[in-house]
């Protein structure tokens, strides 16, 4: 490919910047990178200034960044420089925000109902676009690999267990009528798979009771409000980890279960803690080599396909996940991979795929086939191309 332009791309601890990166140097692109924290996403004076002065220096195309931050937008507006985002998570609080209406932005958002929200908040320059994985990238790591045997697992699961969530820290200050509330919104959601009633549940009435307990710190310029960051960031978060700790316990009843985390496991009695993994150089071996991995994803990701669910394809490793929405779009359920409803499900299905060897391994085969010919970075990132370019 010839040498489309220059791009400055914000790096921070986003799990896909590496390969997003090298597929921009694939596509002809030259990509320099500003790396800083930021404090806050939505203003930070130093950073804005800094950018700024990079934007003088050398001819950009645009601005590229995982997920979307509003100084990184009011300062490419400023500038007139394009800016495009692609999310990795799901709400973005990021982008209730008034910067999200600056002409300057082009987003690109993984889940679906996340983006028709904003689409029909008036933002213009918006599109869903589902995350992706790099086959030939996996393909390597694992074929130049001499330890394999070391992450061979019956089942595993590679992911946080939000065991340090906000919700198990306040709990003791709310008042009784609250925590019953919440235990049965907690409860209804983990009855639901593809599906997300945590908002709905948080009534104008129980947001006014819950501001006496939960205080909301905010921008002037943000649009979040109480009921969002409280699903998402407390509630949901608390969902997350009810979830996992119930479906990993009704596994291990029968088989052995592993599991690669940061988190404190002191409560998942038998299953076997591997210790973390690296997501270069480790993650894409656990996928391989173990006869099931395990997907649960966070209920704040409404109908969108989580990142995991493509890396675990990408690396030729069989798949369980709970149901998204989305998954119907772009795959044969139980045919690429297979979905489970509940932890009952669960169980059953892993029992007939552990006994089944020659089912699971077509099933795992067809899941490598189809993200490996439909769903790769470049067949993802030049859609973002065209459409950015379509659309100036």
């Amino acid at each position: 490919m010839g040498l489309h332009g220059r791009i400055l791309l914000y790096k921070w601890k986003a799990y896909n910047y590496l390969d997003i990166y090298q597929t921009f140097l694939t596509m002809g692109y030259e990509v320099d990178v500003i790396e800083q924290h930021l404090p806050s996403y939505d203003e930070d004076a130093e950073f804005s200034v800094r950018l700024y002065g990079l934007l003088q220096e050398k001819q950009y195309d645009f601005v590229f960044t995982v997920n979307y931050f509003g100084v990184i937008s009011d300062t490419c507006e400023r500038f007139g420089m394009p800016y495009l985002s692609w999310s990795c998570d799901s709400p973005l609080i990021s982008m209730y925000h008034e910067s999200v209406y600056n002409a300057c932005n082009y987003i690109f958002l993984f889940d679906r109902s996340s983006y028709l929200f904003f689409k029909a908040l008036g933002v213009a320059h918006i599109w869903h676009l589902p995350l992706a994985v790099d086959t030939a990238r996996i393909a390597h790591i694992i074929d130049s690999a001499d330890d394999l045997q070391l992450y061979q697992n019956e089942i595993s699961f590679v992911g946080s267990l939000y065991e340090r969530n906000t919700y198990d820290r306040i709990l003791p200050t709310l008042p009784q009528y609250l925590r019953g509330y919440f235990d049965c919104a907690i409860e209804a959601q983990m009855n639901i798979s593809g599906g997300n009633l945590i908002e709905p549940l948080l009534t104008d009435e129980i947001c006014q009771e819950l501001q006496q307990y939960y205080h909301l710190e905010k921008s002037e310029r943000s649009f979040s409000d109480l009921r969002l960051i409280f699903a998402t960031t407390v509630l949901g978060l608390k969902v997350a980890k009810e979830q996992r700790y119930v479906n990993l316990l009704e596994l291990v009843k029968k088989h052995p279960v592993s599991i690669y985390t940061n988190s404190n496991t002191q409560d998942l009695l038998r299953v076997d803690y591997r210790g973390s993994v690296d997501y270069w150089t480790q993650m894409p071996k656990v996928f391989h080599e173990s006869r099931i991995n395990l997907n649960f994803t966070i209920p704040n990701i409404k109908t969108g396909i989580p990142l995991r669910v493509w890396d675990v394809l990408g690396a030729g490793g069989f798949l369980m996940t709970n149901y998204q929405p989305e998954l119907e779009l772009y795959f044969e359920l139980d045919k690429d991979l297979v979905v489970f409803e509940n932890k009952q499900e669960l169980a059953q299905k892993a029992s007939f795929y552990l006994e089944h060897e020659q089912e699971r391994r077509q099933i795992a085969e067809n899941g490598h086939q189809k993200v490996s010919s439909l769903h790769g970075y470049i067949q993802r990132m030049q859609e973002m191309m065209d459409l950015f370019q379509k659309s100036r």
